[in-house]
C-alpha cells in the first residue's frame, strides 16, 4: 500500500519525531550528540526553517517548529535533509556503511494549535531527559533547546524562534513540573494516530485542511455500513 503523501504547509505548528531502527542507540557519547548539533546547525543554515523546541536523546529527536505562512515545503526539505544526512555521517563515524537504515523510516511530524497546547508539545519534548531519567533537572540536559536558550552558546541560540504564544517567564520551572495525565494521554495520542492536538473545532479544521481524516476514525475494522458508503 503506497504511503501517504507528507503535507506540512506553512502556518501550522509541528511536533516533529523520529525513531532509530530496532531501538537502536544513535547517540552513544557526547561526541555523538555534537555532531548531530553540528548538523542540525548546517541544516538550519540550509533551511532556515523555525525552531521552537527539541530534544535530542540516545535513540531519538523530538522538535516542535512553526514554517511561516507560504513555506509549505521546509518542514519536508530540513527533516528530510537532516536525517538522511545524518544516516549518512552516522555510518561512515561508526564503520558500519550498508549495514541497514539507522532511522526506523521518515520522521512523523504531527500539527499543533499554536494555544496552551504548543505550550502543553514544547513542554513534553524538553522534558524528555528527565522524564527518561537522565538528569534530575531538565535543563541540566545540554542537548536541548532549554539548555541552549538558558545556557548554550550564540550559535545555538540563533536558530531558535520567538514563540507565537506567551512563554512563561519560569519556562525552566513550568518544565520541570509533569504533564497532567489529560495532556499526557492526549500527546501520546497524537503521536500514536499522528493525529493533530487542539481544541474540537480547531482539531476538525485541521483534519479537513491537511486532509488527516485517518487520524481521528476509530481504530479497527469499518462497519459494513461505512463500507458500503465509501
Amino acid at each position: 500500500m503506497p504511503r501517504r503523501p507528507r503535507s506540512a504547509p506553512g502556518g501550522y505548528a509541528y511536533h516533529v519525531l523520529n525513531r532509530a531502527a530496532g531501538g537502536a542507540t544513535l547517540f552513544r557519547s557526547s561526541k555523538d550528540f555534537l555532531a548531530f548539533q553540528s548538523l542540525l546547525l548546517e541544516a538550519h543554515e540550509r533551511v532556515p526553517l523555525p525552531i521552537l523546541s527539541y530534544c535530542i536523546l540516545s535513540n531519538h529527536w523530538h522538535f516542535v517548529v512553526l514554517p511561516p505562512r507560504g513555506e509549505d515545503g521546509q518542514v519536508t526539505a530540513f527533516f528530510r535533509w537532516l536525517t538522511h544526512t545524518h544516516a549518512m555521517r552516522w555510518r561512515t563515524a561508526h564503520h558500519s556503511v550498508g549495514e541497514g537504515p539507522v532511522y526506523q523510516g521518515r520522521f512523523k511530524s504531527f500539527p499543533v494549535q499554536a494555544d496552551e497546547h504548543l505550550l502543553t508539545v514544547c513542554r513534553y519534548a524538553e522534558r524528555n531527559a528527565l522524564s527518561a531519567g537522565l538528569v534530575d533537572r531538565a535543563v541540566d540536559w545540554h542537548w536541548c533547546s532549554l539548555w541552549a536558550r538558558e545556557r548554550g552558546p550564540e550559535e545555538l541560540k540563533k536558530i531558535l524562534s520567538p514563540w507565537p504564544v506567551d512563554r512563561p517567564r519560569d519556562w525552566a520551572r513550568h518544565v520541570q513540573q509533569p504533564l497532567t495525565r489529560r495532556e499526557l494521554e492526549r500527546v501520546e495520542l497524537s503521536l500514536k494516530r499522528g493525529r493533530p492536538l487542539g481544541d474540537d473545532d480547531w482539531t476538525a479544521r485541521a483534519v479537513r485542511k491537511l486532509g488527516l481524516a485517518h487520524t481521528v476514525r476509530r481504530e479497527g475494522r469499518p462497519s459494513k455500513r461505512a463500507e458500503r458508503e465509501a
